[in-house]
């Protein structure tokens, strides 16, 4: 398979994802790997190792395991803002905010083959990211403020109401706090895809809470066709690129 049939093959699944996760490395709970095959089986479709704290050959450790487990559940494998690390451990996708990577010099580490994904703080960085033919899909947020970004303000509910409004062609998350308690909101101002990170890392039962987050996210998408043309859009890329 080239690289741009496997781009497109990722970029299919990544349109059909509805729930992502952000976890650390659990190191003081002692179970990574436990943790991921619970959530996964709950129905997580992107699983992100994001762990400042570990140094880079932990990272290149944990994260193969980490990918290994997504991949025997099906599951997408992100590496955040670390384009080297991506490469090295065949990510599928890698996820880079605004004061990271250029989206260009990115794409030139990691190759033609992987997804690229963007913070947005919604508005013009949202429209950005739409607009570059390098990003695969983008997050908006954070939707409430969240220690996991203390640097960041909250976007609030009007940045996820005003992208969905614009009807990107591009997949989109929202981020940032969404929760049990927050994702009929953030569903209701028009997001169709989530990351989560709390809501699931620190879940007493985090296959269930993946169950209940997933069934409610698809229920919102089967009731409301999607805004955004990212099958389209995916398709058009690949035709262009061929």
């Amino acid at each position: 398979m080239s690289d741009v049939q496997a781009r497109t093959a990722l970029r299919a699944r990544l349109a059909d994802a509805h729930l992502y996760l952000c976890t650390d490395a659990r190191r003081e709970r002692g179970d990574l790997e436990p943790f991921l095959h619970e959530v996964l089986a709950g129905g997580v479709d992107v699983v992100q190792l994001r762990d400042r704290t570990l140094d880079v050959a932990d990272e290149l450790a944990l994260g193969a395991l980490v990918r290994d487990v997504a991949h025997e559940h099906g599951a997408l494998f992100a590496v955040n803002d670390r384009a080297d690390l991506a490469r090295a451990l065949r990510a599928d996708v890698l996820h880079t905010g605004q004061r990271d990577l250029p989206v260009e010099v990115a794409r030139e580490v990691v190759g033609p083959g992987v997804l690229l994904g963007r913070s947005s703080g919604g508005g013009d960085q949202a429209a950005r990211a739409d607009a570059d033919p390098e990003v695969d899909y983008f997050c908006v947020g954070p939707v409430l403020a969240t220690p996991t970004k203390p640097d960041r303000e909250a976007v609030g509910l009007g940045a996820v109401r005003a992208v969905a409004d614009a009807a990107p062609g591009t997949p989109w998350f929202a981020i940032g706090g969404v929760d049990e308690a927050l994702l009929d909101e953030v569903l209701a101002a028009g997001a169709q895809r989530v990351v989560v990170v709390r809501a699931l890392t620190h879940a007493p039962d985090p296959r269930g809470v993946a169950e209940r987050l997933r069934a409610r996210v698809v229920a919102a998408r089967a009731a409301t066709p999607a805004p955004d043309g990212a099958g389209d859009r995916a398709g058009g890329r690949a035709a262009e690129q061929r």
